[in-house]
């Protein structure tokens, strides 16, 4: 066995701030004084977090700035000592992240905050694995992929069976681990700002929903067509409101029933972007994530660039319930 498959995971994740300033393409980087380096705001996943909450908790508590994640960029792996001097392998996933508040106070192992241009910011870090991000993060801009916007496609958690439940079957709700999954979309959501949310107007799938409605104050807009009975009536219905989603471009999750998946998705599947970067690996997700028509309590997010006719999905994140 070698010393890598010995080495202990130590999950980690952060993001790359980015903006445009005079038309200049800059990213934020941490110093922590710890170890007087520059690197990218990340760190450990909670028991049972997913790894883009964290990732977008880790970046608020370093540098004191709420973002929204973006498009995936590449991961970094690499050996080091634990606590209890046994070597353990850090693997850290990445998103590209926009900001979209916070009090910019530092507050937690960083002692500064800088927003330098790329050039800089390749000179600045003080790792070799930090820099590849940076040049996944370039290239997306390059290619017009960078600014994007998240569509999540919610397939409702796991409700009380049908064959135990006697009435309306629009009314049955979800049974209690659907009910511990809806809880857990809130924190994947907010850290993709969404901010519309459509549903089927189907209890079980109101009810997935609802807890991030609650929290962030959004109501929920209940459509018919996204319902199974009425997909049923009317598959081009249920194309519409999607349709519509992809013209505001505005931060949406979708929360349906698996037999509406084959339909939104094969939908989104004719707007893959399947000349840039990565786009390989995104048609792999997204297949995978199509043959399994999503499973319950999924969030399927997609990463839009541009709006209406021109929008086109560079990325594709699989949310599963841990």
């Amino acid at each position: 066995m070698s010393t890598q498959a010995r080495a202990q995971s130590i999950p980690a994740a952060g993001t790359l701030p980015w903006r445009m300033r005079d038309g200049v393409l800059e990213v934020a980087l941490v110093h922590r004084p710890r170890y007087d380096d520059w690197s990218w705001p990340k760190g450990k996943l909670d028991a049972g977090e997913d790894w883009g909450t964290a990732a977008a908790r880790e970046t608020l508590e370093e540098t004191g700035l709420e973002v929204r994640l973006g498009r995936p960029l590449p991961e970094a792996r690499y050996l080091l000592l634990t606590k209890a001097g046994e070597q353990g392998e850090k693997i850290v996933r990445y998103w590209a992240s926009t900001v979209t508040g916070g009090s910019g106070l530092l507050e937690n192992e960083i002692d500064a905050v800088e927003w330098l241009d790329v050039v800089e910011a390749n000179v600045r870090l003080d790792y070799a694995h930090d820099r590849e991000q940076l040049r996944a993060l370039v290239r997306a801009h390059t290619e017009g992929s960078l600014d994007t916007w998240p569509l999540v496609i919610v397939r409702h958690a796991k409700a009380v069976p049908r064959s135990d439940w006697k009435g309306d079957d629009r009314e049955r709700p979800l049974e209690a681990r659907g009910r511990e999954r809806a809880d857990a979309l809130i924190p994947v959501l907010t850290a993709y700002g969404i901010s519309r949310i459509l549903t089927s107007p189907s209890v079980r799938c109101l009810d997935t929903i609802s807890p991030y409605a609650v929290w962030s104050g959004i109501v929920p807009r209940a459509k018919k067509g996204l319902s199974e009975e009425g997909h049923e009536a009317d598959p081009a219905k249920t194309e519409q409101h999607l349709e519509r989603v992809l013209e505001r471009g505005e931060p949406a999750a979708v929360c349906s029933h698996g037999p509406v998946m084959g339909t939104l998705l094969g939908a989104l599947g004719t707007r893959l972007d399947l000349v840039g970067d990565g786009s390989v690996e995104m048609l792999e997700a997204f297949v995978e994530a199509q043959d399994d028509n999503l499973v319950k309590g999924e969030a399927f997010v997609c990463h839009v660039a541009g709006v209406g006719s021109d929008a086109r999905i560079v990325a594709v994140e699989r949310h599963l319930n841990p």
